[in-house]
């Protein structure tokens, strides 16, 4: 078992590092999906359209093996649009049985966009699949091999009646689009997508092989240091649901397979964050439990890992990274130099964006005003216009 599990944990970390590959700013979102098909949870992306949710959840999912089902709901989206149609020659017979081929009860992974726009139909039966793993329309009972389901909103509901539905989703994500500072990479990633290559994958006897070393985890070790990060978030004000705090074990349990460990520490406490429903309570979250987190480490997820450790320390570190190197970089001809000015301004605006003039971390203050001096002079030369 030690050398399957090894592999199988070997495989998974090529296939996902496959998978992220032209993937900007979105690799903690290919690792989150691994993560809760291996807990045996599901994932929530909110984000606005266009930032690659789709594409994120394709790559993992050909990168996973197993069948693949992805539909995008509507108002007036039908559940046999989603579950299969009726039989009718079974109907003829007085049995109300569906043929489920290739819809979403025989998936392994699935991706639901606009999830919230189902019908209360749809909902109600979803809610069988993604809890119990139990397809139940009419005369037809079934077990469902499903994983992992993906569902993607722009927002969160705020009809209190989506409340019960929406917690189902144990991990949530919010993205953002692709910030000035890397739109070479998201062009040259985009382009590296439509050539698929030779992808690392897995297969889905490797996951299940990693969710069975989750499953058997002891969690004796890292659970006391859960209790005190709930508490410590409680008394800042972010609240977990009694499910949710229980449920989140298993996301540690499975963060630590996934980095070939079988006993859970508190290297493996940072999927804590992804459980907490809002995006302003995971911010607050970072803050609270960083002291918790400092040891985070997990070379299968590390962005994932780092995204919830670090947050925005993460992000001032790799402004900081792509100014330095824009800096080193200042061209001598005119027309590259406009150029690598409109960088600079990026790079600036991404800052501002990101943090306030309170908040701004130091190396980030020196290099802002290193950024406003240098676009400073650009100004005069004629023809270029400074926004900083």
């Amino acid at each position: 078992m030690s050398s399957s599990f090894e592999s199988a944990a070997s495989s998974v970390r090529d296939a996902l590092t496959g998978a992220g590959r032209g993937l900007v700013e979105r690799e903690a979102m290919v690792e989150l999906i691994t993560l809760s098909a291996v807990a045996g949870e599901h994932l929530l992306v909110v984000g606005p359209p266009g930032t690659a949710k789709s594409e994120a959840v394709r790559r993992t999912a050909r990168a996973l093996g197993g069948a693949y089902y992805e539909y995008l709901l509507g108002r007036f989206t039908e559940p046999s649009e989603l579950f299969g149609p009726v039989d009718l020659r079974k109907l003829r017979e007085g049995l109300v049985e569906t043929v489920t081929q290739d819809m979403l009860p025989e998936a392994d992974v699935a991706f639901l966009d606009e999830v919230f726009l189902g019908s209360t139909a749809i909902l109600n039966t979803l809610l069988g699949i993604l809890n119990e793993r139990t397809f139940r329309r009419g005369h037809t009972r079934m077990q469902c091999p499903l994983r992992v389901c993906v569902g993607a909103s722009n927002a969160l509901p705020e009809d209190a009646s989506l409340a019960a539905f929406a917690d189902r989703f144990l991990a949530r994500i919010f993205v953002e689009p692709v910030p000035d500072s890397r739109l070479e990479e998201l062009l040259a990633g985009g382009a590296s997508l439509w050539d698929e290559g030779s992808v690392p994958t897995a297969s889905l006897a490797s996951l299940d092989v990693i969710a069975q070393v989750a499953r058997e985890a002891d969690l004796s070790e890292v659970r006391p240091h859960l209790a005190h990060a709930l508490r410590a978030l409680r008394t800042a004000g972010v609240i977990l649901s009694d499910r949710r705090a229980v449920k989140v074990q298993k996301l540690i349990a499975a963060a630590a397979a996934l980095a070939g460990r079988r006993t859970p520490g508190t290297a493996d406490l940072w999927p804590l964050v992804y459980a907490i429903p809002t995006k302003e309570g995971q911010a607050l979250a970072r803050d609270v439990l960083r002291d918790a987190l400092a040891g985070t480490e997990n070379a299968a997820l590390p962005a994932a890992a780092l995204e919830a450790s670090a947050g925005p320390l993460a992000r001032a570190r790799r402004i900081a990274n792509a100014g330095q190197q824009l800096l080193a970089e200042r061209p001598s001809a005119e027309g590259p130099l406009a150029a690598w000015r409109l960088k600079l301004e990026g790079v600036a605006r991404e800052m501002d964006a990101g943090f306030s003039a309170e908040t701004l971390p130091d190396d980030l203050k020196v290099l802002r005003a290193e950024l406003a001096s240098v676009l400073a002079a650009g100004s005069e030369t004629p023809g270029v216009e400074v926004t900083v």
